[in-house]
């Protein structure tokens, strides 16, 4: 019951804090508001929408193939199809319940290609790493770019307390669980080990890869791929069609972080986006409006691809 429950609670908060924010911000609105975002909505070009949501798909391809530099030290080769649809399932799978994407993925690859979920999933950690020091990057340029704006938005937002709280109990942590695999011998810690032998292995796959020249190089495609989706999608508005490079990353980095606190960033992300670009002159409605065009156009696509991915999987690999 308590397992169940908890399943609920990871699911069903992120998703109410998300509710929260949407009637919260439009709550605020006054009518006139709410006919200038009707409008905003109206007068976008969905063409280009439709442009910047197929950059966003080859960024998918481009990180399903740089998957298999990972997993070809392990001895395996998975199909191109395969690794795209398990990205796909796993993007779709996150919109529902928060980070269970990457264990689907794991899951997928571990039926249809005969890849260990432990190895599978610790390659994906390791993308995920990697991931991380990109978006650690992008922050970096930010910061570098407009580092009193960005810092008084997250300032007034995240409690300088809560970050230390999180950081402290982060560590204890960690050591508690270090000091319970270094002592215990229970048949649970025994699996654990096992596991985590597995995860390890999958994590310094990285290491080991005879093509970390072409993984580097579609490290840089995926994440160029993503701005570039991002910087297509502000052109389908005039009012955001001037904004400056400088003002697109810190809105791109900004929005990226959301995903971590609601489900793929429902209700958070257009808040983000439209409290950001209000800094720079850009009034809340178009920022909530572009926040919600980008948000809706990209989830519309990930729920296509990852339903197909889930219809198409048993039937492209029946003779497997």
């Amino acid at each position: 019951m308590n397992k169940t429950l908890s399943k609920i609670l990871k699911t069903a908060i992120p998703l109410g804090l998300g509710v929260f924010l949407i009637w919260y911000t439009y709550s605020k609105f006054s009518s006139q508001q709410l006919e200038e975002l009707r409008l905003h909505f109206k007068d976008a070009n969905y063409g280009i929408v439709l442009l910047s949501v197929l950059l966003s798909i080859l960024s998918h391809i481009s990180r399903a193939y740089r998957w298999g530099f990972m997993l070809e030290p392990l001895g395996h080769k998975p199909k191109l199809a395969n690794s795209f649809m398990a990205i796909s399932v796993a993007y779709l799978m996150n919109i529902f319940i928060p980070k269970s994407g990457e264990v689907s993925r794991a899951i997928i690859l571990d039926k249809y290609e005969d890849v260990a979920f432990e190895k599978g999933f610790g390659t994906i950690l390791s993308e995920r790493f990697i991931d991380l020091i990109f978006l650690l990057g992008f922050t970096a340029l930010a910061l570098y770019l407009k580092f009193d704006v960005l810092y008084n938005y997250i300032g007034e937002r995240i409690p300088l307390s809560l970050l230390y709280a999180a950081s402290i109990g982060g560590v204890v942590l960690v050591l508690a669980l270090l000091l319970f695999f270094k002592y215990s011998n229970s048949s649970l810690s025994e699996k654990i080990k096992k596991f985590l032998l597995g995860l390890k292995e999958g994590l310094l796959s990285i290491f080991k890869m005879k093509k970390k020249t072409p993984f580097i190089f579609h490290s840089f495609v995926i994440w160029g791929l993503y701005i570039l989706s991002f910087y297509t999608a502000t052109q389908a508005l005039n009012e955001t069609s001037q904004i400056a490079f400088s003002t697109i990353i810190i809105a791109f980095v900004v929005g990226s972080f959301t995903f971590a606190f609601t489900n793929s960033g429902f209700g958070t992300y257009p808040v983000a986006i439209a409290g950001i670009l209000i800094l720079f002159a850009v009034p809340f409605t178009v920022g909530t409006a572009f926040g919600w065009i980008v948000w809706i156009s990209n989830i519309v696509s990930i729920v296509l691809f990852g339903v197909l991915s889930l219809l198409l999987l048993p039937h492209f690999n029946k003779n497997t």
